[in-house]
């Protein structure tokens, strides 16, 4: 498993580091048997540490993880135990739809954009109906079941989640309504 850890405006040590790959690894490896990346970030809040986990696995899944402490390595150690409770939970369901599907997710690449917020700040009128593009990245979208994206969009921790589906071709999205249910549209 490659491994990517940095910090934000803190310098990350040997120490942690190995802690890190040590401990972050005997977890993934429990539950999923070939993880391929795994992205740590370390940052500062006010008096805390925050550490945030992002795993991919082998079958184009995703999970994630955040926690919160005074001490780096409590910060550390708690996103661990959310990510392990999080693989823990999903370990039958990943462990069937990885039996079910022979080969990797495709990923399709897409582009993404950060658009204004569009006030005018006082204005009347807008000048243009264009929306003022600030940021553009490169997004993925990966060709998936139904099922296969309602878990990604849990274990990602997402609101929703843009997929191709597997079984008609066509874009789809699941998102997770304010009633708590999950929405699913699936346009003709």
């Amino acid at each position: 498993m490659r491994y990517q850890i940095t910090g934000k405006q803190i310098d990350i040590g040997e120490a942690l580091q190995t802690h890190v790959k040590d401990e972050l690894g005997t977890t993934v490896q429990k539950y999923a048997g070939r993880p391929t990346d795994a992205n740590v970030i370390f940052s500062k809040s006010g008096h805390e540490f925050v550490c945030e986990a992002i795993v991919h696995l082998s079958t184009g899944l995703t999970a994630q993880a955040k926690a919160h402490a005074t001490e780096i390595y409590a910060a550390f150690d708690g996103c661990n135990e959310k990510m392990d409770k999080q693989l823990r939970r999903y370990k039958r369901r990943l462990k069937d739809h990885h039996r079910d599907r022979e080969v990797p997710v495709e990923l399709l690449g897409g582009s993404s954009y950060i658009l204004a917020s569009g006030t005018n700040d006082g204005e009347s009128e807008p000048e243009t109906l264009q929306p003022m593009i600030i940021a553009e990245m490169e997004a993925q979208i990966p060709a998936l079941t139904v099922g296969e994206a309602v878990m990604q969009m849990e274990l990602a921790g997402a609101d929703f989640l843009v997929f191709r589906n597997e079984v008609k071709g066509g874009l789809n999205v699941v998102h997770r309504r304010e009633d708590g249910n999950i929405g699913w549209i699936d346009p003709n």
